[in-house]
C-alpha cells in the first residue's frame, strides 16, 4: 500500500501539517481539520495511499525552509513538489509559482499569464484547492479592487505573510505584472 508521510510542525503562524509522498511534498496545510478534511481525502484517493505519521527528508526540509521562511531568511523554496490536482489546477498552481515574492496579483491577472484572460472565476477556485500552501504562494493573490479575499489560513494571516514579504506593515498591497 501506498504511504502519505505526515508530520504536524508549530510555527509562529499557529500549526501547519505537512505530507510527502515518493520523495515530494504533496500537502502543506493549516492545522484545522475541519479545513484539511476534505484536501486529505482528496490526496489520499488521487495516490490510493494511507495516512502515516512519519518523518522524512523532505518533511525536514519543507520544516527548514518554512521556518527560515518565516523569520524574513528565505525569498524562494527548494522543495520538490507532488501537485494533486486537474490539468487545469496544476496549470494555476504553475501560474502561481510565478508571482514574485512580495507582489501581488490579482485572479485576473493570473487568469492572462496562464492563457485563459476569461477563467478568473476558475482560477479562484483552483487557488482555493491548492494542497501546498505558503510554498505554491496562492496567499499572493488578491481581489480585482486590491482587496484581500478568501485564503484558509485567515485573512490576517494572508496579511501577514504579505506584510513579511514586502518588508513593510504599511504597504501590505504592491501590484506588479508578470514578468
Amino acid at each position: 500500500m501506498n504511504r502519505i508521510n505526515i508530520q504536524r510542525h508549530q510555527t509562529e503562524i499557529g500549526e501547519l501539517v505537512l505530507g510527502s509522498f515518493g520523495g515530494k511534498l504533496c500537502l502543506l496545510s493549516f492545522g484545522d481539520k475541519e479545513a484539511r478534511r476534505a484536501v486529505d481525502d482528496r490526496i489520499r484517493k488521487k495516490l490510493d495511499a494511507t495516512i502515516v505519521a512519519r518523518n522524512d527528508e523532505i518533511l525536514e526540509k519543507t520544516r527548514n525552509q518554512l521556518d527560515e521562511y518565516l523569520k524574513g531568511n528565505r525569498t524562494e523554496f527548494g522543495i520538490p513538489l507532488l501537485m494533486l490536482g486537474t490539468d487545469f489546477q496544476r496549470k494555476v498552481w504553475r501560474g502561481l509559482m510565478r508571482v514574485p515574492y512580495g507582489a501581488t496579483f490579482t485572479y485576473g491577472q493570473v487568469a492572462d499569464d496562464i492563457g485563459s484572460p476569461r477563467a478568473a472565476r476558475a482560477v479562484g477556485n483552483a487557488n482555493a484547492a491548492n494542497p501546498i500552501s505558503i510554498i505554491i504562494p496562492c496567499h499572493r493573490i488578491i481581489g480585482s479592487g486590491g482587496h484581500l479575499v478568501g485564503y484558509g489560513g485567515g485573512l490576517s494571516l494572508k496579511k501577514w505573510l504579505l506584510r513579511l514579504e514586502q518588508g513593510d506593515s504599511h504597504a501590505w498591497v504592491r501590484r506588479v505584472r508578470i514578468p
